[in-house]
């Protein structure tokens, strides 16, 4: 059986045509400052992109696409 991973938060993303209509992937991250780099780097890619921290994580957060993509953080830069 996989290990299922312990990340606080997700990013979820439209993944490119083919077969399916609709697939997504969904990728679990261990802070948010990780979540929105990753989301960012999604965005180029798929404008449908959303990311938050999981159910039943409270309290529960979202990151609107705004915030994605804002400047990134100093620490981002390092």
């Amino acid at each position: 059986m996989a290990n299922k991973s312990q990340g606080k938060w997700y990013v979820s993303f439209e993944l490119p045509r083919g077969k399916r209509a609709h697939a997504r992937a969904t990728e679990t991250l261990p802070n948010e400052r990780e979540a929105k780099k990753f989301a960012r780097a999604k965005l180029l890619d798929s404008p449908d992109v959303s990311a938050g921290t999981p159910n039943p994580h409270l309290p529960k957060r979202t990151i609107a696409a705004t915030e994605m993509l804002e400047e990134p953080d100093e620490a981002d830069l390092a």
